[in-house]
């Protein structure tokens, strides 16, 4: 099946000095490439070695919901898309993160491998790593801390790593990926920043970050660039994110949220935080970041009720194949790539 190019598919993309590989002309072309065999040979060991470590650590896999009444709105940007569902108005996920809080009413530790929706703006298509369809490992811990399932994050890319460079050393060859890279990712404990710190580090480097906002693409592109090994930004602003990031309570403001951001400028992996679960904050926290409460009815039931304290993240799966099998963009990472805007298989 023929690939339309993004310019007779809609408005072009802004154009961009670094602009990731175009799509092939067809879906054969792509689907046959060696490179493309090579990197889905390694996605599917990192999904086996992701669902071996989380299930040998207690946690339950649970298959997580396709269509819901209502979705993650902390998207950065992006449009939901909306379906039918029997004469109701329904969303396709763009992240599973309030089914994961209810999740935990059955089990204490869960993870998704779950598929996410997001109409990406039209000017993400040229930062190498949006796509409009793709997939997320999402975990879930009862009653821990942002330290917690930080911990997790780390061990858990530090092991689905190590289990690639050991089992895949003739795919990453193929594709040209130097094995050294991931010395520190396997040896070595993971940074960790402060949002204030980041954002000071980028003005100083000439980038203008709002230090009100999230480090914007270009701004995590650049901080990335700059590290040999993963690592955290951590404490974003109140403001800068969802609803469900449970703020500081000795730091009015903060949030007690994190980032997990690739080095060689591989830039974000991971989102996750420790969660608002009391039933008046979340409320506030909805009508403060413009959300109408009115329209999280089951969410908001739940939490009257009582869900759990919790933490969790979510890892884009294609970013994180993207950095361990070093590919340019992130849709060579996606057997059946949606790039925003373009309108393609």
């Amino acid at each position: 099946m023929t690939v339309v190019s993004a310019a007779s598919a809609g408005p072009a993309a802004p154009a961009s000095p670094a602009s990731p590989p175009a799509l092939p002309a067809s879906l054969d072309a792509h689907l046959v490439s060696e490179e493309t065999r090579a990197t889905l040979r390694v996605q599917s060991r990192m999904l086996a070695a992701t669902r071996a470590f989380l299930t040998g650590q207690g946690f339950q896999e649970l298959l997580p919901p396709v269509i819901g009444p209502v979705t993650d709105p902390g998207i950065r940007g992006s449009k939901q898309v909306d379906v039918d569902f029997y004469g109701h108005r329904y969303k396709l996920m763009t992240s599973a993160i309030l089914y994961k809080q209810a999740s935990l009413l059955a089990f204490d530790k869960i993870f998704y491998i779950a598929p996410n929706v997001r109409l990406e703006p039209l000017e993400t298509a040229v930062t190498h790593r949006h796509l409009a369809e793709f997939h997320q490992i999402d975990v879930e811990i009862r009653d821990a801390r942002r330290e917690d399932a930080m911990a997790v994050a780390e061990a858990l890319v530090s092991h689905v790593v190590a289990e690639v460079v050991r089992d895949l050393p003739a795919e990453l060859e193929l594709l040209g990926r130097d094995k050294d890279a991931f010395r520190e990712v396997v040896t070595e404990a993971f940074g960790r920043v402060s949002h204030k710190e980041a954002v000071a580090d980028l003005i100083a480097l000439g980038h203008p970050q709002d230090p009100a906002s999230e480090i914007d693409w270009e701004g995590e592109e650049i901080i990335s660039a700059k590290a040999s090994r993963p690592f955290f930004v951590v404490d974003y602003p109140k403001g800068s994110r969802g609803f469900y990031d449970c703020e500081h309570a000795d730091t009015p403001g903060v949030l007690r949220n994190f980032d997990l951001i690739a080095p060689e400028g591989y830039g974000e992996l991971a989102s996750g935080s420790e969660r608002e679960h009391d039933y008046a904050t979340l409320v506030t926290r909805m009508r403060e970041t413009g959300e109408n409460p009115a329209k999280y009815g089951w969410y908001l039931d739940l939490a009257r009720r009582g869900i759990p304290a919790s933490s969790g993240f979510g890892i884009g799966l294609e970013r994180f194949t993207r950095y361990v099998t070093g590919r340019s963009a992130v849709w060579q990472a996606s057997a059946y790539p949606k790039l925003p805007g373009v309108v393609s298989a």
